[in-house]
């Protein structure tokens, strides 16, 4: 089999895992639903599946799609192998704006969550300052981007636990709830934006994948080949950073998707971004969906969230991943 035959493959069956976890999740719950009853629109089980279980798993879906793409694109332009969407500041400014909303018991902001309009607003000011930072010539580094990233994320985190110390029992616990991240069911309407968000981003990001492999090698070797780097970067940081950061705003920190996913996939692909990105897009959904409908079941009646999850199975393979690294 030649090399792109086989690349076609790794994408072809990645899409049938994604598209048989689409089908089968949204199935699995505590309560078991009946697929005649369904067939027939007979509640109570048309309406979990359709109003509860079904726009949950999409989240789960395109957030961890999201997430593993955003992990994928920040490894390569950083070229370092622990990046992460968090690694850079902006998920973790999408955080401080959602902690925010709820330490000050907001709502609703113009009819939209405070939760959400927070995160949004967080990100976008983690952005701007990264960017300013960064780049005050618009000539922008690898380097600059990585310091006022890790800069941002370490104030950012210092506030969070701030604002936490000092919020009220209930807000307290309801900032400790939303940070554990996890999954619930979201109106279509809000849904169908974001995941209209998330695949124009990808599809941009992945058009570029043969550019994300020349700047995977270094910046120089990059521009002699004919990119534009400064404007490569700025375009990265900002698709990755705005996937990130409306991912938190709907889930909340949800973290090791973006270092795990990328990483099991080069394993089996290679490091070629033109099939890492979209096989890294799909099974990233793929996980974070089934590590959602596996928080459904496992201590039924109760729900394990989805962050809780996927830490104890990234943490596991971050261990292993700098074990192997310094060994």
């Amino acid at each position: 089999m030649t090399d792109a035959a086989r690349a076609r493959a790794w994408i072809a069956g990645c899409a049938v895992a994604f598209a048989l976890a689409a089908v089968t999740l949204p199935l699995i719950g505590p309560a078991p639903l009946d697929p005649a009853r369904i067939w027939a629109r007979e509640e109570p089980d048309w309406s979990i599946l359709i109003h509860l279980r079904l726009s949950r798993t999409l989240l789960g879906l395109f957030g961890g799609a999201a997430l593993g793409l955003a992990g994928s694109l920040f490894q390569s332009m950083l070229r370092e192998a622990l990046a992460t969407p968090y690694t850079l500041g902006v998920s973790t400014g999408a955080s401080l704006g959602a902690v925010a909303a709820l330490a000050m018991g907001w709502h609703l902001v113009a009819g939209v969550s405070a939760v959400w309009f927070g995160a949004l607003a967080g990100a976008a000011l983690v952005l701007v300052i990264v960017v300013g930072v960064a780049a005050p010539n618009r000539n922008v580094s690898v380097f600059g981007l990585l310091l006022a990233g890790i800069a941002c994320n370490s104030v950012c985190a210092a506030l969070i636990l701030l604002i936490h110390g000092l919020a009220g029992m209930s807000e307290s616990f309801a900032i400790a709830r939303w940070l554990i991240g996890s999954l619930d069911a979201v109106d279509y309407l809000p849904l169908t934006i974001y995941i209209g968000t998330v695949v124009a981003l990808a599809l941009a990001i992945m058009h570029r994948a043969r550019q994300w492999n020349l700047l995977a090698v270094s910046e120089a070797w990059a521009a002699t080949r004919g990119t534009r780097v400064t404007r490569l970067l700025f375009g990265g940081y900002a698709s990755g950073s705005i996937l990130a950061a409306t991912t938190v705003a709907l889930t909340g920190p949800i973290g090791f998707i973006g270092l795990v996913v990328p990483h099991l996939v080069r394993t089996r692909v290679g490091v070629d971004d033109r099939v890492v990105m979209p096989c890294a897009f799909l099974m990233g959904g793929v996980l974070l969906a089934a590590c959602d409908a596996l928080g459904r079941v496992v201590l039924a009646p109760a729900e394990v969230p989805a962050g809780a999850i996927t830490a104890l199975i990234g943490g596991p393979y971050l261990v292993w991943l700098i074990r192997h690294r310094t060994a």
